[in-house]
């Protein structure tokens, strides 16, 4: 669904060589939650420009009570460039921070001091502890995770890397119900999803609780002393 080029670049807008095929957009813009949940989506018609990021973001988020607090971007470091540049950083800086995604991260320059300080996806100095939290593995020995999926929008732009032979065949309109109708599909398999999952914890930890009254009803056995005549 997307023209491949370097995520810490300015994308260059197409230029068509001739005008006797068919008109096509540039790329799907997509905006998901951690857990998979879809937001929006918007089709960009000649770049992926920080600006027009910019702006799709401002669409989907016109309020400070309806930013998030991160926002996560593969290009995170050029929109957060073009938003100190062009002043829209001033309604964005109390309420939310650009990173950028664990994937793509690691193929940043590492000279890069604005992407590496402001745009880290996993922190360990303590400068985002929302981002980073401690976990014990299997041994029990502690280890430092990242708290949230940051690649849920890659994941989810490979799901509809699926479609794109028959998407890029249809007309606008039929395009739009097409990629809104799967997308909206595919958000109700992962809410359903997570409410599987989140009762499956619950019967755990009631299972769990269970064991744990009849050890407690064993201890109280063992601590009566029994007289006898």
């Amino acid at each position: 669904m997307e023209t491949v080029q370097p995520h810490d670049e300015e994308a260059q807008e197409m230029a068509r060589k001739h005008y006797f095929g068919p008109a096509r957009y540039y790329c799907v813009e997509t905006i998901c939650a951690p857990c998979g949940v879809v937001i929006g989506w918007e089709k960009f018609a000649k770049s992926e420009s920080p600006t027009k990021i910019l702006q799709f973001l401002n669409n989907m988020y016109p309020t400070e009570n309806s930013r998030p607090d991160y926002i996560c971007i593969d290009k995170a470091c050029l929109v957060l460039r073009t938003a100190v540049t062009n002043n829209a950083w001033d309604m964005w800086c109390t309420t939310t921070r650009f990173i950028v995604n664990s994937y793509h991260y690691n193929n940043h320059s590492a000279k890069d001091t604005l992407c590496n300080t402001w745009c880290n996806p996993a922190p360990t100095d303590g400068s985002a502890p929302n981002l980073v939290i401690m976990a014990k593995d299997k041994k029990g020995n502690p280890y430092w995770k990242r708290a949230f999926n940051t690649q849920a929008c890659e994941q989810l732009n490979s799901w509809l890397g699926g479609f794109e032979s028959i998407l890029k065949r249809m007309t606008v309109g039929n395009f739009n119900w097409f990629l809104h109708t799967m997308l909206f599909y595919h958000t109700k398999y992962v809410i359903e999803k997570q409410k599987r999952k989140q009762a499956k914890g619950q019967n755990k930890n009631r299972n769990r609780d269970d064991d744990d009254d009849d050890d407690n009803d064993d201890n109280d056995d063992d601590d009566v002393l029994y007289a006898e005549d």
